[in-house]
């Protein structure tokens, strides 16, 4: 987490949900897809408001 929190903005809550997706094999529904693009393996769906 510390190494994305710098590069990428990712935050606790972002950390817990992206954990949870990738425990689950579930990809996350993001209104903003960078704080998740670095995280491996992580499968993301964005969407815009």
């Amino acid at each position: 987490m510390e190494s994305l929190t710098l590069s990428h903005g990712l935050q606790m809550g972002d950390a817990l949900i992206a954990a949870t997706a990738l425990e689950h094999g579930q990809p996350v529904l993001a209104g903003n897809v960078k704080h998740f693009a670095a995280a491996p393996h992580l499968l993301i769906e964005g969407f815009a408001i």
